[in-house]
């Protein structure tokens, strides 16, 4: 839990779950985080070593994020909790 036990690692990770995304694309994905909150949780994840930030040398900067392969060992939890929350929503 200290690893994916926060409002948004889950859902960073779960929007990776498909393939690697721009940092802008995946920020926008995930409503309401600030990018101070998103630059913290893009970070603890790299450092847990469940996501691999590439930077490609152009202008402007791109930054990819994409699961690493223990990040992608969490999609049948991460699936199992969209479930849950899919199949448990009130209105």
């Amino acid at each position: 839990m200290n690893l994916i036990g926060t409002k948004w690692k889950p859902l960073v990770l779960f929007h990776l779950l498909d393939g690697g995304l721009r940092s802008g694309v995946l920020q926008k994905k995930i409503l309401g985080i600030s990018n101070k909150m998103f630059t913290q949780t893009v970070r603890e994840l790299e450092k847990d070593r469940l996501i691999i930030r590439t930077v490609f040398p152009v202008v402007p900067p791109k930054v990819e994020y994409k699961l690493s392969q223990r990040g992608a060992s969490l999609e049948p939890i991460l699936r199992s909790l969209d479930k849950w929350g899919l199949d448990n929503y009130d209105n």
